[in-house]
């Protein structure tokens, strides 16, 4: 029974499933594609409104080394990830490397705890969206009924028809083509750096010096909330965590880390990568650098243009521009804020229905969903099945407290790919890795006890909620994933087989002299 929870599946098996003519992907993107879809789907939210929130509540101007920290979180996990997609170009990412070196439950495992991130990720994404391009038609004097807002307080019904309309547009580009995906995703991701230059290079110039002091303000105790609330370090250690001074910055950390999720979604595109043993550790690792320095950098500006203590929660940067008179950089940013989210939606979703497809291959999921379009050669099934399920997901709610989710989901696939890396250098020494972790096992152990770390600095409830969604994906696997594997179907044949052999023997043996 135990043997059959951790079966691995072979690389060369993996490999040889995406040559499958009714399941093989387009390969069509480049290095310069894969960066752009991760600088892409990195900075969007959390640039555009955590370096306000965090400043504020927990770190000051010091938020720049919390994005540092969470930004060496990432590193250490990339570099993992980096040597798992050059060594296993298939569609996937964590969930494929899993079943490589860990075996089919935790393959299975972490392939729902993907499912849930990267769709909770899209539809949250997808109302901060629709709320930026809601306050740009306010000001050009366009006024969306409050009923098609999702926030129609008098009825109690709403539905958030800007968020659900992206996630459908988006659904039907993604199901055209990857690689038109990564046309548009290469205009909106030069307006939308564009803008962060802008606000880089224009509020350098309204830099002043006194908004530093103190860099790092003096410790606080956090407020007392619920247990539930709590982080979860609180309940198992006592310890207290408080807000600004050195140890508020590693609280910060764990929060602007959303900032920094998805740059795990270009390993999902290592089968459509026209050379992935090449290309797949420039996108991951160039994306990740480019978007962390220009973190730092907007939390350096930002925080010397308006003292942390008048920092807007909502906009920062937007409002940092106006408190200094200059509202026209506050349009500019609004509008790339709005264009930009585009991209984080598309590529989470993309990232999505890459696991479900290779899920679905592996038969864990109904393989109905696993057949690509004739023509586009993309997983148009669970592409449109996902699309439309996030679109209403997105329309009737704000997500906003399930967004932390998304952290504790992406952590937890760091954890589990820098322990795979580990196991596979041990159990398959002979693969050809194009690109190597450096310092194993020094590297992995320390991006799987940084990455334990922010886990627990998260809420408690998001633990919970957390451990009942895993509860609910491993009845999903007993009732259906275990006996539809197409692994172990494989291998029951097999051993079939090779019974019937044997049977055959010893019935030739009996009618001997």
């Amino acid at each position: 029974m135990s043997s059959n929870l951790f079966r691995t599946k072979k690389i060369e098996q993996s490999i040889l499933d995406t040559e499958e003519p009714e399941h093989a992907l387009r390969k069509s993107l480049s290095a310069l594609d894969l960066t752009v879809f991760g600088v892409g789907v990195i900075i969007g939210t959390g640039i555009f409104v955590l370096t306000g929130k965090v400043a504020k509540e927990n770190a000051g101007p010091g938020v720049s080394l919390a994005f540092v920290v969470a930004g060496v979180v990432c590193g250490l996990a990339a570099l993992c990830y980096a040597e798992f997609a050059s060594t296993v170009p298939v569609a996937g990412s964590a969930y494929t490397f899993s079943y490589a070196s860990l075996g089919e439950l935790p393959a299975w495992i972490i392939g729902w705890d993907l499912v849930l991130e990267f769709a909770l990720g899209t539809a949250v994404v997808a109302v901060g969206w629709s709320g930026y391009v809601r306050s740009l038609l306010d000001n050009a004097g366009w006024h969306l009924p409050d009923y098609l807002s999702g926030r129609d307080g008098a009825t109690g019904f709403g539905f958030d028809v800007l968020a659900a309309a992206l996630v459908l547009v988006l659904t039907a580009i993604l199901v055209i083509g990857v690689k038109l995906s990564a046309r548009v995703t290469t205009v909106v991701v030069a307006i939308k750096v564009t803008v962060v230059l802008i606000v880089i290079v224009a509020g350098a110039f309204f830099i002043v010096g006194d908004n530093y002091v103190p860099f790092i303000p003096k410790a606080q105790a956090q407020e007392a909330g619920s247990s539930l609330q709590a982080p979860l370090i609180q309940l198992l250690s006592g310890y207290t965590p408080t807000d600004f001074g050195v140890m508020g910055i590693f609280t910060a950390a764990s929060v602007v880390f959303f900032a920094f999720i998805g740059f795990d979604v270009v390993a999902t595109a290592a089968e459509e990568t026209k050379n992935p043993q090449r290309d797949m550790p420039r996108g991951i690792l160039g994306s990740l650098f480019i978007c962390t320095a220009l973190y730092v950098a907007v939390s350096i500006v930002v925080t010397g243009m308006q003292k942390y203590t008048r920092l807007s929660i909502d906009a920062p940067l937007a409002d940092a521009f106006k408190a200094t008179g200059h509202p026209w950089y506050a349009g500019v940013i609004s509008f790339g804020a709005a264009v930009g989210l585009t991209t984080v939606c598309m590529i989470l979703l993309l990232g999505q229905t890459r696991v479900f497809f290779a899920m679905s291959r592996d038969g864990l999921l109904p393989r109905f969903f696993s057949h690509v379009h004739p023509r586009f050669r993309t997983p148009h099934r669970p592409t449109i099945l996902l699309g439309v399920i996030i679109a209403i997901l997105a329309g009737f709610t704000s997500l906003s407290e399930l967004a932390e989710l998304v952290n504790i989901g992406t952590l937890f696939a760091f954890v589990v790919v820098a322990t795979g890396v580990v196991i596979l250098r041990h159990t398959r020494p002979d693969l050809h890795r194009a690109f190597r972790t450096p310092l194993v096992p020094l590297v992995p152990a320390l991006s799987v006890l940084a990455s334990l770390w922010l886990m627990v600095n998260l809420p408690t409830e998001t633990w919970l909620r957390f451990l009942i969604w895993m509860a609910v994906g491993c009845v999903v696997y007993f009732l259906y994933g275990r006996s539809h594997s197409r692994l172990g179907l494989q291998r029951k044949a097999a051993e079939g087989a090779e019974g019937t052999e044997g049977t055959e023997g010893k019935a030739e043996g009996s009618h001997g002299p």
